[in-house]
């Protein structure tokens, strides 16, 4: 078993993740609310007809026509604004699809080569991938931007892997939260700047350019800050770089992991979680315009609530909780969301069902990571936090298409009645299946002089 780290280090690295953590997901939330502009524009410039008159043979009017086709399979007709919503829908269940391939591998190799090198090989793919945004003046050059996004993003497995490598276990859960706040405060004020960004018009023939160049900006920034800042912390080869490099040992076989929760199990459960919370997510801004029309700007300050709720719920609250705690507050506060969201009538209502939405984006992927990392042994934490990534991936991948397939078929209270009674299966896995791993429910400290009393008894 590794040493443990030095308080020194620990701070030192935990402000490196912190830091590179938040550019890259203030980076990735730039293009969020862009999304139904920027396919607009590319559906505007590759019009479905040529001036020939002729029907357009170009790679986004192929996909045009299959989602169309998709959607006249509904028995409620679908108003033509939503292709463009669906379009957004399907690119968003591409990257995370994506994801779901590329995460183990990513973990596997910082298990072998080390967290350093594969977060930098990492950050070279998304350079790439903001790269081809920047020039992006048609659709197929950005879908293979999305594309690469989706290979190449190991930031947040990799940021938490680093976490788990130099946190012992009263610390653990704290950690994971801090990665958390990142989350919170990235999508509370990255998409408002990207859009803010996309309004200064740079390149006329990319009018997103201003925003994607910003990005690119701060995926460099970042880059740049992780290879001169931040160390190895593998333990495997932190140790080989100290006393094995003046005497190399035999290396002793390393302890088994004793588990109280199966990976199996975990990951069940993060993919079950993410395939009804991410339906539910993507399908609140046509609920909100259907039931109160709602415009993008009072949708974006409901989400920018939830941020800000999750921040404040991160920083005061989640990290002081055992993880085990963390998931069950978290599931149950997305069972009430959902039987909210099928009744409400009111905004107060909604804002009453987004406070739980912002206590489940708190608490429940937090506390699953950090469950996980409690399973896994030094030489495989990357590989299997990789593994629960990609499960959870493949449910947010799913989910969108799923979710408001049921919505556009039966309607919002059949939609989020089917979410509920799914979290529901959730919960019950989360409260009668998983179990607190010793040493993650943080021990109070023992009061000076408490030991010599004892052994005075």
């Amino acid at each position: 078993m590794a040493p443990p780290v030095e308080a020194a280090t620990r701070k030192r690295v935990l402000r490196v993740i912190f830091f590179s953590l938040l550019l890259d997901l203030i980076s990735f939330t730039f293009i969020l609310p862009l999304f139904p502009k920027l396919l607009e524009f590319y559906r505007n410039a590759e019009a479905p007809v040529d001036p020939a008159g002729q029907p357009s043979t170009t790679l986004l009017s192929s996909v045009l026509g299959y989602l169309n086709a998709y959607k006249a399979a509904f028995a409620r007709p679908i108003d033509s604004r939503y292709d463009i919503v669906l379009l957004g829908g399907a690119l968003g269940s591409l990257f995370s699809l994506l994801q779901a391939v590329a995460s183990p591998v990513i973990g596997h190799l910082s298990d072998k080569y080390g967290r350093r090198t594969a977060l930098l090989a990492s950050m070279i793919g998304n350079i790439l991938s903001v790269l081809l945004w920047v020039v992006a003046v048609d659709f197929r050059t950005f879908l293979a931007s999305r594309i690469v996004g989706g290979l190449s993003e190991g930031n947040v497995q990799l940021a938490t892997a680093i976490a788990t490598d130099i946190s012992d276990a009263n610390s653990r859960g704290s950690t994971m939260a801090l990665i958390g706040a990142c989350f919170s405060i990235a999508f509370t004020f990255g998409p408002a700047l990207g859009a803010w960004l996309s309004s200064i018009a740079t390149v006329a023939a990319n009018p997103f350019a201003t925003a994607a160049g910003v990005s690119l900006f701060l995926i460099v920034t970042e880059t740049v800050y992780l290879y001169f800042s931040l160390p190895e912390t593998l333990p495997s080869l932190t140790n080989l770089d100290t006393a094995a490099r003046v005497k190399r040992k035999p290396k002793s076989a390393p302890q088994p992991v004793q588990r109280t929760n199966s990976h199996f199990l975990l990951n069940l459960v993060h993919m079950t979680f993410l395939l009804f919370f991410s339906g539910m997510e993507f399908s609140l801004p046509f609920m909100t315009y259907d039931l109160f029309e709602y415009t993008s700007a009072k949708n974006g300050r409901l989400l920018g609530y939830v941020g800000l709720v999750a921040s404040i719920l991160q920083g005061g609250v989640t990290r002081r909780l055992p993880p085990l705690l963390s998931v069950k507050v978290g599931v149950l506060a997305c069972l009430a969301a959902f039987v909210l969201l099928a009744r409400i009538q009111s905004v107060s209502g909604l804002y009453l069902a987004a406070t739980c939405l912002a206590t489940t984006s708190a608490t429940v992927v937090t506390g699953l990571n950090a469950l996980s990392s409690f399973e896994a042994g030094e030489d495989e934490r990357g590989g299997k936090l990789g593994i629960l990534r990609s499960w959870g991936q493949l449910g947010r991948g799913l989910g969108p298409v799923l979710f408001t397939s049921v919505y556009w078929w039966a309607g919002r209270e059949v939609a989020y009645g089917m979410g509920a009674l799914g979290i529901a299966g959730v919960c019950t896995l989360v409260l009668l299946g998983l179990k607190s791993p010793p040493g993650s429910v943080r021990q109070k400290p023992v009061p000076a002089g408490a030991d010599d009393h004892k052994r005075e008894l």
